[in-house]
């Protein structure tokens, strides 16, 4: 069992530490302490593997401690980790001398913490079995029989075979810098046999440049008389492949006790590095896009932090989120969306330096961190770059998908010195950026928050509102063109707020789209709609067609078929007197499922338009894959139909078409006579628009009912 001693006058930090410390391996027993001299009291009778140590402390700094500790005799070669806040060199060189082995800077990462104790641990147990080794060999030469000379060239020859057997480089050098002994491990790795280099100058072996540096510690090892532990260094053999290594070097003494050599051991952790270095990558990236992750993001933007407080160094951050993303997941299905994110992160790293970050936060959600940022125009001409860097279409599979990003800007220092804060802030921009109409940008300002909040209070109205039957429907009226009579009404939802009076419904759906509350309120909009047109049938009055717009958020949480015909069931209303408004969203995301339904209602009486049509993808496969009835023109058509002849050429088409496929055309926004004229001699079936009614409450569509068909004729 490997024991670790925890050294540090914090008791949070203690258990923190603990805590790693235990999970580093199996077994492992853990001991801490919050006084040095407790410490080193204990350590008088127990002998750690490993000792993590706080460099500030009250009674004694970490240097001294490890000082004192490297003084008991089974100490010597046990690793020392000093933690340490301070940056600067002449802290680390203190330690150093005093024998620590190395380094972790506070606040210390988890994960490294984990790896370099482990690491040092590993070393540990080498040391421990070369070191019982040898004294085997020892108690060998004492119980034999031979001569002193042949027992001593036995044992030497022995000693030479078991360091041979060892998995590690092993060489030692004279004060001169000079190799009097490697063992075949590490001559192999350069080339070489183990005999040839005897008396050659390092130099020579490994070359000038890392001789020079191995020769300085060997230097200090001599000068101290006390060994290095423990520092990672790269080494490369004679193919030139470049391995990792965890490297000590320890004196060597003569019979007087003399230093006359120094003994250099290095462990070949290549694997573990490498293996670490893939899982710290994947703990700190996405793995789609292989960008930087939050994690690593809010990292990168607490030493920007840190390095402002050294010096005026300002920064923007960016946080921007794709535009009816999911429409185009829901459409095209989830390989194209990953496809299209990837393709975005690569156009966003084409736009920023270097040294800026690019980070994919999940989802569709993006950030920049944009350094050096002496001038706010500088953030706003990269968020320009950036909105027209995506505004260009994107070709996947040889299809052409055109997105654009809402865009959130914060700024340090004048938006906040802290990490959540600024997250905070650029997510309350970029949701300004989204109300303000999306493919835009925002610079935080203050009163963005009141927006924020006054969102968040518009959210919990809703809900009280849904409770408190503050909703209403209003009906449009909709003309049989043949005849001028009203043959049915689109049921359109109104908020008859306590405080505000009567609110539009484009102020809280697409709120109402985003969080999800869309889907009780759509539901309350059909049962009231249904239950509404079964009264007044029940009354004698015409069954007139009722028609209810359906969300797409509803057919990804609910059960539409099943709500449905639960409600004409409640209402006892005739299937064949309800229209369900669909819109090419609904028709495009997992078709079969959808289509099931749809003919599941289609063979109950249920009729079904698709709203807004001749926008969007306007595709001829879910006309002719789905039960519909009815193609309702959009109204941006109608709105110039006499003066655009291409607005004319589109609603002929579009009327064309739905006849050849023998459906109903319905025309939306129909406000004036001319424009009703031109749609009556294209052959245009139903109106619907100002020209023949507002939006109105059921009594007055009930009026307006009555007034073209009069009881006496119903009597």
């Amino acid at each position: 069992m490997s024991l670790i001693v925890i050294l540090d006058d914090r008791s949070t930090n203690r258990n923190i530490f603990a805590q790693l410390a235990a999970s580093i391996e199996t077994n492992a027993v853990v001991r801490t302490f919050g006084d040095p001299i407790e410490a080193l009291a204990w350590i008088d009778t127990n002998t750690p593997d490993l000792v993590i140590t706080d460099y500030k402390m009250p009674t004694m700094d970490g240097a001294t401690f490890t000082a004192r500790f490297r003084e008991k005799p089974d100490c010597v070669d046990v690793p020392v980790v000093v933690i340490t806040v301070y940056e600067e060199r002449s802290f680390r060189l203190k330690a150093l001398e005093a024998g620590a082995t190395d380094f972790l800077q506070s606040p210390v990462d988890h994960h490294e913490f984990v790896t370099r104790a482990r690491n040092l641990l590993k070393l540990r147990k080498q040391q421990l079995i070369i070191k019982s080794r040898a004294t085997s060999l020892e108690l060998e030469l004492l119980h034999s029989e031979r001569s002193r000379e042949a027992a001593l060239r036995d044992s030497s020859e022995k000693l030479a075979q078991v360091i041979d057997t060892v998995p590690a480089l092993i060489s030692a050098t004279d004060r001169k810098g000079r190799c009097i002994f490697m063992n075949a491990h590490k001559a192999a790795m350069h080339g070489l046999d183990s005999h040839s280099v005897i008396n050659r100058q390092m130099s020579d072996i490994i070359g000038a440049e890392r001789a020079e540096r191995s020769l300085a510690l060997d230097q200090l090892v001599f000068r101290s008389g006390k060994p290095i532990t423990s520092f990672e260094e790269e080494i490369v053999d004679a193919s030139g492949n470049t391995n990792f290594y965890l490297t000590t070097k320890s004196p060597l003494r003569d019979g007087a006790g003399r230093i006359i050599n120094v003994l250099t051991t290095s462990l070949d952790i290549t694997d573990r590095k490498r293996a670490e270095s893939h899982l710290l990558h994947l703990a700190h990236h996405d793995t789609l896009t292989d960008l930087p992750n939050r994690v690593l993001l809010q990292d990168r933007l607490r030493r920007e932090l840190a390095r402002t407080r050294r010096g005026d160094r300002p920064f923007a951050l960016h946080l921007l989120d794709l535009d009816h993303f999911k429409s185009i997941n829901d459409a095209l299905g989830h390989q194209i969306g990953d496809r299209l994110l990837k393709s975005v992160a690569e156009r966003l790293c084409g736009v920023v330096r270097d040294s800026d970050t690019v980070a994919r936060l999940g989802g569709d959600e993006f950030a920049i961190l944009q350094t050096r940022v002496m001038r706010p125009q500088e953030a706003t001409d990269l968020a320009e770059r950036i909105l027209a860097a995506l505004s260009e279409p994107f070709v996947i599979d040889e299809q052409e998908i055109t997105t654009s990003a809402s865009l959130g800007i914060t700024t340090h220092p004048s938006d906040g010195s802290d990490v959540d804060l600024l997250m905070k802030n650029a997510d309350v921009a970029m949701y300004q950026a989204k109300a303000a109409g999306r493919n835009a940008y925002r610079l935080y300002a203050p009163d963005m928050n009141v927006q924020a909040r006054d969102r968040m209070v518009l959210e919990s109205d809703m809900r009280r509102g849904l409770q408190r039957d503050e909703f209403v429907l209003h009906y449009q009226p909709q003309i049989d063109v043949a005849s001028g009579q009203i043959i049915g009404a689109e049921a359109l939802l109104r908020w008859q707020h306590p405080g505000s009076g009567m609110i539009s419904p484009t102020t809280f759906l697409p709120l109402a789209e985003e969080n999800g509350l869309i889907v009780p309120i759509n539901e309350w909009v059909l049962r009231e709609a249904c239950g509404r047109a079964a009264e007044f049938t029940r009354s004698g009055l015409p069954p007139l067609r009722v028609a209810v717009n359906l969300s797409p958020v509803q057919f990804r949480k609910q059960d539409v078929c099943q709500l449905v015909i639960d409600i004409l069931n409640d209402t006892k209303l005739n299937p064949r007197q309800l229209e369900l408004e669909l819109t090419e969203s609904i028709l495009m995301q997992n078709t079969e499922a959808v289509a099931r339904d749809l003919l599941k209602l289609k063979d109950l009486g249920v009729s079904f338009s698709i709203d807004d049509f001749g926008t969007g993808y306007s595709s001829l496969s879910y006309i002719r894959n789905f039960p519909v009835d009815r193609l309702k023109i959009d109204q941006c058509f109608i709105r110039n139909l006499e003066n655009n002849p291409s607005d004319a050429a589109i609603v002929r088409a579009i009327i064309s078409l739905g006849h050849s496929l023998k459906l109903c055309i319905t025309a939306e926004g129909v406000e004036t006579a001319e424009q009703a004229a031109i749609l009556r001699a294209e052959g245009c079936d139903e109106f619907q628009g100002y020209y023949f009614g507002r939006p109105m409450p059921l009594e007055d569509l009930l009026a307006r009912v009555e007034e073209q068909n009069p009881r006496s004729l119903r009597a």
